[in-house]
């Protein structure tokens, strides 16, 4: 039983699957889109905007824990450097996932997992325009038209009665 133990296995031990995520969060950073299978990246997409996060943050402590994890040096500094920028803006949501289908060995689903790009972090939000309601009243046809339908039978009905 797997009582309180959270997280994906992924099939590995637990060295392997730091070590692989650890990989793909920084290849994902180097080429900001990768591809891979839908478990891990939905495994990796809480890891890679918590190092977003700590970009944002920006201080040495913070650029102390990203070179902690990420594997290249180069790579944290253009994630403090330059996506940095591209988030300070946006509360959270920093990565895309698409699912993209199946892979022809194994019929595994495969994902791409991409940093959100620069004009979709600062699109502004539509407001919304009201359009006029319709009303019930406005919206059901008026009652003489009916009215002249019933007076006009029941004039017919008298006059027959009437002959």
């Amino acid at each position: 039983m797997r009582h309180r133990n959270a997280g994906k296995q992924l099939g590995r031990n637990s060295s392997h699957r730091k070590a692989m995520m650890r990989n793909m969060v920084t290849s994902l950073f180097k080429y900001e889109q990768i591809e891979t299978t839908d478990a891990k990246a939905k495994v990796i997409r809480p890891v890679a905007e918590k190092m977003i996060t700590l970009a944002k943050r920006g201080d040495l402590h913070a650029r102390r824990q990203a070179l902690a994890y990420i594997e290249d040096k180069t790579i944290t500094h253009k994630l403090f450097a330059e996506l940095k920028d591209r988030y300070l803006e946006r509360q959270g949501g920093y990565i895309r996932i698409i699912k993209k289908g199946v892979r022809k060995g194994d019929g595994a689903p495969v994902s791409i997992v991409q940093l959100l790009p620069l004009e979709e972090a600062k699109k502004p939000k539509k407001k919304k325009v009201k359009s006029p309601r319709v009303t019930k009243a406005a919206g059901k046809k008026p009652k003489k038209a009916a009215t002249d339908k019933k007076d006009k039978e029941k004039s017919e009905t008298k006059q027959v009665k009437e002959k």
